[in-house]
């Protein structure tokens, strides 16, 4: 039990990432009944069936969930509202100010946490009020930040200056990176390349082989002097935008054909650097159970070195 575990309710301090369309409830539940916490996604903009999402974790588990709020993506306060409402007790905010809705969601006795790329994002979260953090370095896939700095710098530069709680993402599959990230001060792991390729994850069988296939130097940062920045992997699609330099929002209008039709070619595949360390395909209890027994036998052996 940690700070991470408190605040979740989970067995494990290991969260799954809230990806758009594919964070619903067959991926969340399976992660909650394997022991960590399941996040359903919001940033698909499908408010309807988002909500219709987060009513049906009741009946898929006993276990404690939560939901994200990609805050400059949200047209009103409904799904906070909802939130609160349908008694959610975890929330993680991204993509801008949580200011505006930390109080209400506190004051309905919900636990908020806010994904940050960068020093001074998780200075302004911790004034905002939040209760801790999820950091994502640049080894992380989908939306980066244009500044490129590695999970471990970033995790240790936020712990000099705040004593928040934290969540480490990017580039994280196995027990030996969740020991690595607990050693420079996180109390908790989020992964979502990870269980993209899960037996359980919704997405197509070509988008998960391809993560398989995939190396560590398998994907591109794309639109680095523009916005969005983009972590994906490496298609023909991606290459083209690479050697362009540029891309708009238009480029991601498919991703659904992508990810539930199979074709890699229809938007960039958003996946992380740790698809170069991703062999197999497994159920998520599996993964979940592999990453907790890696991570105990890691930190013994880490244990008994001496210089």
């Amino acid at each position: 039990m940690n700070r991470v575990t408190d605040h979740t309710g989970s067995k494990y301090p290991i969260i799954q990432a809230p990806m758009g369309w594919i964070a619903r409830s067959q991926l969340a539940s399976a992660v909650c009944e394997a022991g960590g916490m399941g996040i359903i996604e919001t940033s698909s903009g499908e408010i309807d069936n988002c909500k219709k999402e987060i009513q049906l974790m009741s009946n898929l588990t006993s276990k404690p969930f939560g939901v994200n709020l990609p805050l400059l993506f949200l047209k009103d306060d409904s799904m906070v509202k909802f939130c609160v409402e349908s008694g959610v007790r975890f929330v993680t905010t991204s993509a801008g100010d949580p200011t505006k809705y930390v109080g209400v969601l506190k004051d309905a006795g919900i636990t908020v946490y806010h994904a940050v790329p960068s020093l001074e994002g998780a200075i302004k979260a911790a004034n905002a009020g939040v209760d801790g953090l999820v950091i994502e370095g640049t080894e992380g896939g989908g939306f980066k930040s244009p500044v490129e700095v590695g999970l471990l710098v970033l995790i240790q530069a936020i712990k000099q200056n705040l004593d928040l709680p934290i969540i480490a993402a990017g580039g994280i599959v196995d027990g030996k990176g969740m020991a690595a990230v607990f050693a420079a001060g996180a109390e908790g792991i989020q992964m979502g390349t990870r269980f993209v390729s899960s037996a359980e994850s919704p997405v197509h069988k070509n988008f998960k082989n391809k993560i398989i296939e995939s190396g560590i130097d398998g994907t591109y940062i794309l639109n680095k002097k523009s916005k969005p920045v983009i972590r994906a992997l490496k298609t023909n699609l991606t290459k083209d935008i690479d050697e362009k330099g540029e891309m708009d929002m238009t480029a991601l209008m498919n991703i659904k054909d992508l990810y539930f039709g199979g074709d890699m070619e229809a938007a960039p595949a958003l996946s992380g650097q740790s698809t170069g360390l991703i062999s197999e395909i497994k159920p998520v209890k599996q993964i979940i159970t592999e990453i907790i027994d890696d991570f105990n036998t890691t930190c013994k052996s880490m244990g008994e070195l001496k210089l």
